[in-house]
């Protein structure tokens, strides 16, 4: 039995884990521990404090206890806003407080991108303007060509959560760009799990999520591949050769 480990602030899209685990092999164990997110507010200081070592270091002990192979932070916002080296040193002190491997959806969504071989970018995010921004800014930092950034500026993890299929169909048209050779949507809060195959189909192109590379992101760092086509483009091709 393989255990992945994923912290996850509130309570908002986590249903999309457990859904995950039954379309991944039957040997895949996915275990939750909630952490606090204080403030329910799309602002940057509020999501940049949602990551700060002292609200993960108790929750990744708890995590300990479930026997998890390794952990993800299960946040975007929460690790990109601190910048392309403070992000990579969030993941170091929660791999030495968790004792295990350790990433974050940020990082998560870097692999992925380059596990599918796309370049050109484009970002569908619930955000703020500045924060979609600072995502951008992010994926730059790890040399991918960002062409275009789309801001719903949903206001709270709270709001977009409770958004359905529509919504986030809506979400990724709006953020879609003709240049584009993957939309990426990086919201853990927002429930996109049984969404994924509708959102290639409609867009024609690769759709990256924030609950779909988290748990891609564990996989990877226990070594794992699945193939898993209801779970996108990320879960059925073959790796990219980097030249």
């Amino acid at each position: 039995m393989t255990a992945l480990g994923f912290l996850y602030p509130g309570h908002f899209a986590e249903d999309d884990y457990p859904r995950i685990e039954q379309l991944l092999a039957g040997d895949i164990r996915v275990d939750l521990v909630h952490t606090d997110v204080g403030e329910d507010a799309h602002r940057a200081d509020r999501l940049r404090e949602m990551g700060s070592p002292q609200r993960l270091a108790s929750s990744a002990q708890e995590l300990r206890l479930t026997g998890a192979e390794a952990v993800v932070w299960a946040c975007t916002s929460g690790s990109f806003l601190r910048g392309w080296e403070g992000a990579h040193e969030q993941v170091r002190t929660l791999a030495r407080t968790a004792g295990m491997p350790a990433s974050s959806t940020a990082f998560g969504f870097v692999h992925a991108v380059r596990e599918i071989g796309a370049r050109r970018l484009a970002v569908a995010a619930t955000y703020p303007d500045d924060v979609a921004q600072e995502f951008a800014s992010f994926l730059r930092a790890a040399g991918a060509e960002v062409v275009a950034v789309h801001a719903a500026d949903a206001g709270a993890a709270a709001r977009v959560a409770a958004w359905g299929a529509d919504e986030v169909l809506a979400l990724a048209r709006a953020g879609d760009h003709a240049d584009a050779d993957a939309v990426l949507i990086p919201d853990t809060a927002l429930h996109t799990a049984a969404h994924l195959t509708a959102l290639e189909k409609d867009l024609a192109k690769p759709v990256l999520t924030a609950n779909q590379v988290t748990v891609w992101e564990a996989l990877r760092l226990v070594d794992r591949r699945v193939n898993a086509p209801s779970l996108g483009t990320l879960f059925t091709r073959e790796p990219v050769v980097q030249v």
